[in-house]
């Protein structure tokens, strides 16, 4: 027994039971991750007690990856989907604190009571500093105790069976989430036309300005026999047969401009090569390939560059990223002049670079410490929102200066795994030290509104986004997970599918949340 009450041993034993637990499904329905956390609130019921430290480590590590990866596309989605967003947060925050009122002058219960139970009931650690800085009694802290468990547990159950209750399909918001992808970065082809086309006769492939009118590149030119990679002054003349990159409409378009497709192949000689390089030099990073101008410079063709997963082509308002890869047509001399520009160190790419990762912790806590006062009222991010706040703008600006912040995805995905397993192990423990002996001891009352304050704002939420904002269950997962604060709501709902889409709503989300959820607090303080 003495070795079960062990922190270290037992948090490991936690995480060996939580997935084992996990890993069985009933029809389809299985806890995941999230077992880990329920196991570890059978553990802290007995008496474990895992150290804050834990808690605290395993928190920025998986705030920090999460929104490091979602960094990318955070303000993109924050433009077409932010409003969508806005209105779930509100509305979602504002009606607990609305269930919370109704419940606190139904019971009776004191306005830094209530402020606690709203608290917990949103999970809202910053809520509670409010109100106890506000009411200095320890009545916010009870109302919070009695409320955080099921704030924690109640999240994470509704969002793991939200899409069977509602009858929403994650495989087919999926779907529409790559074909929506495949939209925004459709399939590079490749397609060898005759030039037929008598207008274009004798012009060069800068005065038809091929790349401008049809967004396609040109990667080798067979003519007069002779077979090469072009140049911006290469003349095209009648039967001369070009090779061309793009998408299957801009493929159609040079079709229309030169003629018409061909199934003759170009064999370009034994000193040129085709092949991807990695972008690795910090000295190309965030240059478009107009500025760095490789075709006239390195006499080399950049046809496609895949990242992250991705493949597109290579148009000219392409800024490089660290690890990007470039398929690139030259001669073997060209290409390795090019290669030592680029770097295409491939070592790196997979060196696991974790200054980043402290660096971005490190500058996160500071701004989580900055205190912003409007008359009586001090409002901050927070740790969890200041180290998110850090981690989104390094993962969208990923270099600033000669500082690169890479991570790459294998180490991301590790970090992440970590933090989340020693987050939900602690909050756990800690949920369970107190659950049973607090409901004996101060009744239902208590219990019951903060189950109605968690639950209610989740389900209007729901119905809010499938009927009027038209939010897909992917970006719904991450949404209620934001709007309430909870971050073992986001682990679960990252944990029901691959998109990246959960957690780029969650990060939208959440530091509004968290501004709404100080200032109902003293509100609800106010009323009561």
């Amino acid at each position: 027994m003495e070795l079960l009450l062990s922190p270290y041993f037992s948090l490991f034993l936690i995480i060996i039971l939580g997935y084992t637990l996990g890993a069985i499904n009933i029809r389809g329905i299985g806890l995941g991750v999230s077992a880990v956390l329920f196991v570890a609130m059978v553990f802290g019921y007995y008496g474990l007690v895992i150290p804050q430290d834990f808690k605290q480590v395993g928190l920025v590590l998986f705030i920090f990856t999460i929104g490091f990866q979602a960094g990318p596309s955070f303000f993109e989605t924050f433009r077409k989907d932010g409003k969508k967003l806005l209105i779930l947060a509100f509305v979602i925050v504002v009606s607990s604190a609305i269930v919370s009122v109704i419940c606190g002058y139904s019971f009776g219960f004191s306005g830094e009571l209530t402020g606690g139970l709203f608290a917990g009931a949103i999970t809202s650690t910053p809520g509670l500093a409010a109100i106890t800085e506000l009411s200095h009694s320890n009545e916010a802290t009870i109302g919070y105790g009695l409320s955080y468990p099921f704030g924690v547990i109640g999240v994470v159950i509704f969002i793991k069976f939200l899409p069977r209750l509602f009858n929403m399909d994650i495989k087919k918001a999926e779907e529409n989430y790559n074909e929506n992808l495949n939209i925004k970065y459709p399939k590079v082809l490749s397609r060898n036309f005759i030039v037929e086309n008598e207008h274009v006769y004798g012009k060069s492939i800068a005065e038809l300005e091929l790349r401008k009118k049809t967004g396609a590149n040109i990667s080798r030119v067979l003519q007069n026999g002779c077979a090469s990679t072009p140049h911006s002054h290469t003349i095209l003349e009648k039967g001369a047969i070009i090779r061309a990159v793009g998408t299957a409409e801009d493929l159609s378009k040079v079709q229309e401009l030169l003629g018409p497709p061909t199934e003759l192949h170009i064999s370009l000689g034994s000193d040129y090569n085709v092949k991807y390089i990695v972008v690795t030099n910090k000295k190309v990073l965030n240059k478009t390939l107009s500025k760095l101008d490789l075709q006239n410079k390195y006499n080399v063709v950049i046809t496609r560059i895949k990242r992250s997963g991705l493949e597109f082509c290579a148009s000219p308002d392409i800024k490089i990223q660290f690890a990007d890869k470039l398929k690139v047509v030259g001669t073997k001399e060209d290409i390795d002049k090019l290669s030592e520009l680029i770097g295409d160190e491939a070592n790196k790419v997979y060196e696991a670079n974790y200054i980043p990762v402290a660096l971005g912790i490190v500058l996160g806590i500071l701004l989580g410490k900055l205190k912003l006062e409007i008359g009586e009222f001090e409002l901050s991010l927070g740790l969890t929102g200041g180290v998110m706040t850090v981690a989104i703008i390094m993962g969208r600006l990923r270099k600033v200066g000669p500082v690169v912040f890479s991570v790459t995805g294998a180490a991301n995905s590790i970090l992440r795994q970590i933090g989340l397993l020693l987050f939900l192990a602690s909050v756990g423990a800690e949920a369970g030290s107190n659950l049973v002996e607090i409901l004996k001891e101060n009744g239902l009352k208590l219990f019951f509104s903060g189950v109605l304050i968690t639950l209610i704002p989740m389900i209007i939420g729901v119905f809010l986004s499938k009927f009027f904002l038209k939010i897909d269950v992917l970006q719904l997962l991450g949404g209620i997970a934001g709007g309430m604060t909870s971050t073992p709501g986001l682990a679960v709902a990252t944990s029901m599918t691959k998109a990246n889409s959960p957690g780029v709503a969650y990060t939208t989300i959440y530091p509004i949340a968290m501004i709404l959820v100080i200032l109902c607090v003293q509100i609800i303080y106010m009323i009561l």
